[in-house]
């Protein structure tokens, strides 16, 4: 028998907490459960952030993820 709470795996870590929260919110728009942890017990300070992901749901959120479009816009 497994623990659920073993099961548990790092997706990603952010060097900003908006760009993590941004992709924790994406990927729970698809329907997968995701943990966060900020980088810093101090409220505001954005010191990143780490996603967390339950082992069933790992394939399909790497994929996601993979998925963004990271153009840069053009410049007008």
């Amino acid at each position: 028998m497994s623990n659920p709470v073993d099961e548990w795996h790092k997706l990603a870590s952010y060097d900003t907490n908006i760009q993590g929260e941004l992709h924790a919110n994406l990927l729970k728009n698809n329907g997968i459960a995701v943990s966060l942890q900020a980088l810093s017990a101090i409220p505001g300070l954005n010191s990143g952030l780490v996603i967390w992901v339950q082992q069933a749901d790992l394939a399909r959120a790497n994929e996601i993820l993979q998925n963004i479009d990271v153009t840069p816009a053009a410049d007008d």
